[in-house]
């Protein structure tokens, strides 16, 4: 039997050894509780210095009434007679704001201290009357300097002096992963503050309304209605975004929001208070993205740039000598990546100024010179006139001329669920619907007015050179 002797030196060595790896441990701890909250960042100073300049944007909208809807109401003027007679007041009509005008809540912000204000042109349109509740609770009457669809942006105008405006940043610097903040009023929710990062830059989301003319910036900031018309944030307490739109099938935040640049908003607002309108660039092309065999052929290393599909008759890009098959690869130094960056460049470029852009023609590079035209209503969506998006599919289409190929109209945009559940794109060419020839715009609105309902109909199309079909279900 053996035994462990330990002396009293040997018991305070182990004893001091324990200690110091405590403390070591506790340190290490500590020191990365430090760390990691010196590298979050701290948002107080940024909404207490900003705060002042954020409002609330009130409206009332007048609704869209049905027959119905003004025959209940006549029918309740007509008892509120009989019962009251002349002690009604004079316009009846009026007192009853209830019935045929809803409310609705926005966000904007204060850019210079005599009371111009920025918001979305989706919160202010259609407005009645448009109420501003500044941080302080004061209200104010506002007017409507300008306001753009294509951009999303309002500029209003309230009678007050001495405010404390935001200071717009810079968009063309940003970087995916910066610490953005929002403020403004989700669901209500007056001068509410939600953080995140930019998930996203040059987004473009084709919809009805903006025409491919904002290229967003995407973040996961927990954005909801009523946060429209309020300011991004970065860091520096600059605002370097309007927050705009929502991916979502809930109603609320999934992470995905989108902003639009303040870059584009400085360029919209400026036009809207110099003359009340926004004039944008034109070209007249239609475009397509670029697939892997198209950049195979150029000689590209990936599919980058917008294939021109159309050349419209008369257009600056017809008189700059462009052709069908041309590959933009770069348009007045900007890079374009994807076919949704053409139209957001060449919608900044005022119009009757030179723009130089290189395409890839036959393979091999190429540079031309090109006066830039006026975006005008009849040419809002880069086609040109002749175009029809009243049907079951949401399929925003033109004519289409082409020497090679079935005849068939050409897909714009895709407009509603139908569309996109069948997965119809932009360039598409449809060629036929249910085995019915689809050659022109009238004759496809004929043959649709003939489609059964409920029942999955077969469409042919080209896509890239090739043809498919879709599946499609008109509902009842």
């Amino acid at each position: 039997m053996s035994h462990m002797i330990t002396t009293d030196n040997q018991a305070s060595r182990i004893g001091l050894h324990t200690l110091f790896s405590i403390l070591v441990t506790m340190l290490a701890v500590c020191f990365s509780t430090v760390t990691t909250a010196q590298e979050l960042p701290d948002f107080t100073s940024l909404v207490e210095d900003n705060a002042s300049a954020i409002v609330n944007v009130n409206t009332i909208r007048r609704s869209n009434r049905s027959a119905d809807d003004d025959e209940r109401m006549e029918d309740l003027l007509d008892y509120l007679r009989e019962r009251f007679g002349d002690r009604l007041p004079e316009n009846p009509e009026e007192e009853l704001r209830g019935f045929d005008q809803r409310p609705a809540l926005g966000s904007g912000f204060i850019i210079s201290d005599d009371g111009y204000i920025i918001t979305n042109h989706h919160v202010i349109d259609e407005a009645k009357e448009i109420t501003i509740t500044l941080n302080d609770r004061r209200e104010y009457q506002a007017e409507i300097v300008g306001s753009d669809v294509n951009s999303d942006l309002a500029l209003l105008k309230i009678d007050a002096a001495n405010l404390k405006p935001v200071v717009l940043g810079n968009s063309s610097e940003l970087k995916v992963g910066e610490w953005v903040l929002a403020i403004g009023s989700p669901m209500g929710l007056r001068f509410s503050v939600a953080q995140g990062i930019i998930s996203f830059m040059g987004r473009n989301i084709p919809n009805g309304s903006s025409g491919n003319y904002v290229s967003f910036i995407q973040t996961d900031v927990a954005i909801n209605p009523g946060n429209s018309g309020g300011p991004l944030f970065n860091l520096a307490g600059e605002v370097i975004g309007i927050n705009s739109q929502i991916f979502t099938s809930t109603g609320g935040s999934m992470g995905l929001s989108f902003a639009i640049p303040v870059d584009v908003a400085k360029n919209v607002v400026g036009q809207l208070k110099e003359k009340g309108l926004v004039e944008r660039g034109w070209m007249g092309v239609g475009i397509n993205e670029v697939s892997q065999e198209m950049a195979d052929e150029a000689g590209l290393a990936t599919p980058a740039g917008a294939v021109i599909n159309q050349v419209i008759q008369g257009s600056p890009a017809e008189m700059a000598g462009f052709m069908a098959g041309d590959i933009i690869v770069r348009f007045n130094g900007n890079d374009i990546n994807s076919s949704g960056d053409l139209p957001f460049h060449v919608g900044l470029t005022a119009p009757d100024s030179n723009a130089e852009v290189q395409v890839i023609r036959d393979g091999g590079p190429m540079s031309l010179s090109m006066t830039v035209g006026k975006l005008e209503a009849d040419n809002s969506q880069t086609l040109g006139s002749n175009q029809d998006s009243n049907n079951p599919f949401g399929l925003l289409i033109t004519e289409l001329d082409r020497e090679e190929g079935p005849s068939g109209v050409l897909v714009v945009n895709v407009t509603n669920a139908v569309g996109r559940e069948a997965d119809f794109q932009m360039g598409d060419i449809l060629i036929s619907i249910n085995g019915q020839s689809t050659s022109s715009v009238p004759i496809f609105n004929e043959v649709v007015e003939s489609l059964p309902q409920n029942q999955v109909i077969p469409a042919l199309i080209e896509r890239n050179g090739r043809q498919l079909f879709l599946t499609v279900r008109i509902p009842d």
